[in-house]
C-alpha cells in the first residue's frame, strides 16, 4: 500500500485528504491512501517519516513551506530559487522537494488575466507568497509586496499604511497570500482602501474555505473580477500526483 499525506499545523482547513481520497475512489486506485499528519513542530518530521515506512510523498502547508527546506535531501530549481516547498517525493529513503503552487497558481491566474493587469500587489510574505512572486515576476508583471512589517530598504516591499487610493488605482491585480479570512475567522480581511477598487481590478485569493472571503466580497461589491484558490489547489494537487508517479 502506497501512502501519501499532508504535513502542517493545524490541518482543520485542509482539502487535500478529501481530494485525494475521492480521487482514489473515483479512479479505482486501490493501492493508495492519503492521511493528514498534523505536526506541532517541523522537528517532528524525521520521526514521523520513520514511523511510516510506506510513505511515498507529502504535501506541505502552513506553516512549514519554508521550514521544511532544511529536511530535504535535494530539491528542484524552483524550490532552490524561492525557498518554499509544498510537495515532497520520498524515494529510496530520500526526500526531494518541489513547488506545485507555482504551476497551479500560474495556470489558474492566466484564465482571467487581462492586458491591463500589468501591475500587482502581493499581500503577505510567507511561503505561499514566494510562489506567487515567482510567477508574477516570470510573467513580467510589475509588483509590490505588502505586509504588516515592511522592509524600509526595499521600494518593492511596503506596508498596508502605504496603500493609497492612487496606488490601488495603479495596481489592478491584487493577490492575497495571507490566511486572513480563512475558516473559521470569516470576518477578517486585509486592510485595504476597498473604496478605490473598481471594475478593472482582479482580486485573487489563495484561500478556498470559505469560497468567497471578505476580501473577495469587498472587491466584488466594487465591481472587481474575483477568483478564489480552489482551482489552484486542484491544479497543484494533480501536479503533486504526477511528481509522485514519475518513477512508476
Amino acid at each position: 500500500m502506497r501512502k501519501f499525506g499532508l504535513i502542517g499545523y493545524p490541518l482543520g482547513h485542509s482539502f487535500s485528504q478529501k481530494f485525494f481520497s475521492e480521487k482514489f475512489q473515483k479512479e479505482h486506485i486501490e493501492d493508495c491512501v492519503y492521511e493528514n499528519f498534523p505536526l506541532s513542530s517541523i522537528d517532528m518530521l524525521p520521526a514521523m517519516i520513520i514511523s511510516q515506512p510506506d510513505l511515498c510523498g507529502l504535501n506541505v502547508t502552513i506553516p512549514y513551506k519554508e521550514k521544511v527546506i532544511s529536511f530535504l535531501d535535494d530539491s528542484d530549481e524552483i524550490v532552490k530559487k524561492i525557498n518554499a516547498c509544498n510537495c515532497i517525493d520520498i524515494h529510496n529513503g530520500k526526500l526531494y522537494g518541489f513547488n506545485t503552487d507555482v504551476p497551479g497558481f500560474e495556470e489558474s491566474l492566466k484564465r482571467k488575466l487581462q492586458a491591463h493587469h500589468n501591475k500587482a500587489l502581493i499581500l503577505g510574505t510567507g511561503g505561499a507568497s514566494k510562489a506567487v512572486e515567482y510567477v508574477i515576476s516570470k510573467m513580467g508583471i510589475e509588483y509590490k509586496l505588502v505586509s504588516r512589517k515592511p522592509d524600509s530598504s526595499s521600494v518593492r516591499h511596503i506596508g498596508y499604511a502605504q496603500l493609497t487610493d492612487d496606488l490601488i488605482d495603479q495596481y489592478k491585480l491584487i493577490i492575497n497570500t495571507t490566511p486572513l479570512g480563512m475558516f473559521p475567522n470569516l470576518d477578517r480581511y486585509p486592510p485595504l482602501p476597498y473604496g478605490s477598487i473598481a471594475s478593472k481590478h482582479y482580486l485573487f485569493d489563495l484561500i478556498y474555505n470559505p469560497a468567497k472571503t471578505m476580501f473577495l466580497q469587498k472587491g466584488e461589491a466594487q465591481g472587481a473580477m474575483i477568483q478564489n484558490g480552489s482551482e489552484m489547489l486542484i491544479l497543484q494537487a494533480e501536479e503533486s500526483w504526477k511528481i509522485w508517479n514519475r518513477n512508476n
